[in-house]
């Protein structure tokens, strides 16, 4: 697995918007996104379990208004945001997570066999 910069580790605020970037997951370019929720750094591929579109009500807006869970605009299904687990409404399964490591400063996001950055 190769690890690749995200952001700098101030960029992920807790329970506020994500820092959205693209990977390509299962042959097409998909968004995900980076939280932080409890301290640490969470990221997940932007896509609900229930119907394939992207999660967010507003550009990079995934908490709900408690910070406490992710929330799928479209339906309504919630997910924990420490683990992308489904919470509630209508999701089948979990959101598809995405490793983070902070060191330094930085958040790296890792690549794994589905997971891959998108060459421009």
């Amino acid at each position: 697995m190769a690890a690749i910069a995200l952001c700098n580790a101030a960029d992920l605020v807790e329970g506020r918007d994500a820092v959205p970037f693209d990977v390509v997951y299962a042959g097409q370019t998909c968004r995900a996104f980076a939280i932080r929720f409890q301290g640490r750094p969470h990221a997940y591929l932007n896509r609900c379990t229930h119907v394939a579109m992207e999660l967010d009500y507003q550009p990079n807006r995934f908490f709900d208004d408690s910070g406490q869970w992710l929330l799928c605009a479209t339906h309504g299904a919630a997910y924990r945001p420490d683990t992308g687990a489904c919470a509630g409404g209508p999701c089948r399964g979990g959101l598809v997570r995405i490793e983070l490591a902070e060191h330094d400063g930085v958040v790296h996001w890792h690549t794994a066999y589905n997971l891959q950055p998108v060459e421009f």
